[in-house]
């Protein structure tokens, strides 16, 4: 990925001011579509105040799931004052919940904007992400008349 892009990667969206009224919720969001493969257990926090405050944000992050690690991201572009930091969940579906009710949530006098990170993934974690949604489709749809006895 070429360094123009991966600064447009964590760039924060627009937020979305032309949707019609019946289908705006209770507060206004980016419009953005993420496929499996953009999604990951890996998150990139940024906006976090540089006063060492990675037990606190470790703490913020277990509410969510199990945290296997939190580390500094020491070449992130960030603000000045903040820190990027890098949590990897155990699931997915942990990082989902995190990645949304995060972002944009103020956390000791800075807004946090939470991203997914799949650049940090190994293949073997790419491989099990794309195993598991296909088992998560694969029981999602109706079985066949045959096959219910």
């Amino acid at each position: 990925m070429s360094e123009d892009k991966e600064k447009i990667h964590h760039v924060q969206l627009e937020l979305c001011t032309t949707r019609p009224a019946y289908r705006q919720g209770r507060k206004l969001t980016a419009v953005k579509v993420y496929t499996i493969n953009q999604e990951s257990q890996h998150l990139y926090i940024y906006g976090v105040p540089s006063i060492g405050l990675r037990n606190e944000l470790k703490q913020l992050c277990t509410k969510y799931g199990q945290v296997l690690s939190i580390t500094v991201v020491a070449d992130a572009s960030n603000e000045l004052f903040t820190e990027c930091y890098h949590v990897r969940y155990q699931r997915i579906q942990s990082a989902r919940i995190a990645k949304r009710l995060l972002d944009t949530k103020s956390f000791y006098g800075g807004i946090l904007h939470v991203c997914y990170a799949p650049e940090c993934e190994t293949i073997q974690e790419t491989k099990n992400k794309l195993l598991q949604r296909k088992r998560d489709v694969l029981m999602r749809l109706p079985k066949p008349e045959n096959e219910k006895t």
